[in-house]
């Protein structure tokens, strides 16, 4: 199976130069699966509210989703992209992913980062997995929740083979720590990561790149540095996702004592 990483520098409220480079880059794509930043749609630095409701979109709607289902579609590949999503009125920091065949499914960023947490509403929905094209099953998550271990913990306990994971990611770690989620889950993994830096008035932000893919031990198949704009490309078997075992005798899932960890409801 073939698995990409998507890196480039939206612009800030242009969706149109946003949909249209990402087009660009994605056309002709041979893959199976490739993997888009966090708000890929729309940029990331928002003063308020306002500022994003005219590019936010309803699930399965809207300018952005038919562009990535009609890329799916032609190219034969699913996609994971992010984009801020509108439902009645409240805002979610979302993901979608979509198939060839024209099935989609949503998530919602469970865990909000710094100043998300006045745009966007928390995700009202668990961690779950879906079918990809040929039936592989994925996670997603979204950037900051790479802080949380219940995040990857809970995608690969549902049967996520790989963890697609959209970023817009300012800390340091996320790229060193998804290394662990990878190892301590067996599961391989997707960060899709912005770079540049954005600026609105007072607010303004710079992106760490580096998007990577992992192996199930925690391995770099590749990462991208900082700056790079492009789409880099790896071939995986993702049942290996299925096997935990450790040694002989231990099993990463099989010698899980639940009863015995405390603070964990």
């Amino acid at each position: 199976m073939k698995i990409s990483a998507l890196q480039f520098q939206p612009k800030l409220q242009d969706k149109l130069w946003n949909l249209s480079t990402l087009q660009d880059m994605l056309e002709g794509l041979d893959t199976d699966l490739v993997v888009l930043p966090e708000l890929a749609i729309s940029g990331y630095v928002y003063a308020t509210k306002q500022q994003l409701y005219p590019l936010a979109e309803e699930a399965g709607k809207g300018e952005a989703f038919v562009a990535m289902q009609k890329l799916s579609q032609v190219y034969n590949f699913s996609i994971v992209y992010g984009f801020p999503e509108i439902s009645g009125e409240i805002l979610y920091n979302s993901s979608a992913l979509i198939n060839p065949d024209g099935s989609y499914f949503i998530y919602r960023k469970i865990h909000l980062f710094n100043r998300e947490k006045l745009l966007f509403s928390g995700g009202d929905k668990p961690f779950a997995v879906f079918p990809a094209k040929n039936d592989v099953m994925i996670g997603m998550m979204i950037c900051f929740d790479w802080q949380f271990p219940e995040a990857a913990r809970s995608l690969a306990l549902s049967g996520a083979q790989i963890i697609c994971h959209p970023s817009n990611l300012v800390l340091p770690w996320c790229q060193q720590a998804m290394q662990l989620r990878c190892l301590e889950n067996r599961v391989f993994s997707i960060t899709a990561n912005r770079t540049g830096y954005e600026e609105n008035g007072e607010l303004s932000e710079t992106f760490t790149g580096c998007s990577q893919i992992l192996n199930t031990k925690g391995e770099v198949l590749i990462r991208m540095d900082s700056i790079a704009k492009g789409i880099e490309t790896v071939i995986i078997d993702p049942g290996i996702a299925k096997d935990k075992q450790i040694t002989e005798r231990n099993d990463a899932f099989c010698d899980r004592r639940p009863a015995m960890y405390r603070g964990i409801t």
